[in-house]
């Protein structure tokens, strides 16, 4: 069976951390990629702690806050005149977004995904106590001051709220705290999944969610994706079977990096690749 590459995580210039690459100009690099669908997935945080951090997006080169939906207007009609343009390129375009989530920040969330038709809607932990994890300047400050069992315990219980919610497809960068957590804890951040993911992942399964393969850790030194193959392999055999791939690119060298490669891990498990429409997945 052939495995087509698709990049299911790509942040154009509506995200707040993001290069100024429109969503043309990475369609057009994904047709020299050959890859045969994109995903959009404009970043949004909610939490209300950090509404004067990051609570923004970009629209048209100016800041906004994410509150203000008229983005979400604008970001549509361009990615509307991308399906239009690319149909028949052999290159299909879907409308996405990653939200990262905080407790607190629900009604929002609800409001975004309930009054726009997204085709893919990706949840992700990317703060714990308000302080960004995923960041290289802010994690220490968070890591330093917890351990192991307190990460594990946090990270995991809200990781579970997250998935019961109802309002995602799929969980993006399940593992993330290893990105920075690893230079603290050192390798015992590569187990502390064990006995807490699991009930996680089952949960995910009886709601048919899906598990992103993301393959931007190794744009920042760690060997494997994430989730490592550990993870998968526990993500498997508790029973998920909707998977998705993305680079996470936040400019347009970053598009499609490692896609075959995480390809070729699903492959290796009989797993399918998975797209996604009016938030119903399909194997691709």
């Amino acid at each position: 069976m052939e495995y087509l590459r698709t990049d299911y995580h790509v942040h154009p210039d509506y995200s707040i951390d993001a290069a100024p690459v429109k969503i043309r100009e990475y369609c057009e690099k994904a047709l020299e990629l050959d890859i045969k669908e994109i995903c959009f997935t404009t970043h949004v945080e909610l939490d209300p702690a950090r509404r004067d951090m990051d609570n923004f997006v970009y629209l048209n080169g100016e800041k906004v806050s994410a509150f203000n939906y008229v983005w979400l207007d604008n970001y549509f009609e361009e990615i509307a005149r991308a399906q239009d343009e690319f149909e028949h390129g052999d290159l299909k375009v879907k409308a996405g977004i990653e939200i990262g989530y905080n407790q607190g920040c629900e009604i929002h969330v609800e409001y975004i995904v309930n009054n726009y038709p997204f085709d893919f809607v990706m949840g992700a932990i990317h703060c714990l106590d308000h302080i960004a994890i995923s960041s290289m300047k802010e994690s220490p400050r968070y890591f330093q001051n917890k351990s192991l069992k307190e990460l594990r315990d946090e990270y995991f219980t809200i990781l579970m709220e997250m998935v019961k919610t109802g309002f995602f497809d799929c969980v993006a960068h399940v593992d993330l705290y290893i990105r920075y957590g690893i230079r603290v804890y050192g390798s015992d951040i590569f187990t502390v999944h064990r006995g807490a993911v699991e009930p996680v992942f089952e949960e995910m399964a009886r709601r048919r969610m899906g598990l992103e393969i993301n393959t931007s850790s190794r744009h920042r030194g760690l060997e494997e994706f994430h989730p490592t193959e550990e993870i998968l392999d526990l993500a498997v055999k508790s029973g998920i079977e909707v998977y998705t791939v993305g680079s996470d690119a936040h400019s347009l060298d970053i598009l499609g990096c490692y896609i075959d490669e995480a390809l070729k891990i699903l492959k290796e498990r009989n797993l399918r690749n998975h797209v996604y429409t009016r938030r119903k997945a399909t194997p691709f």
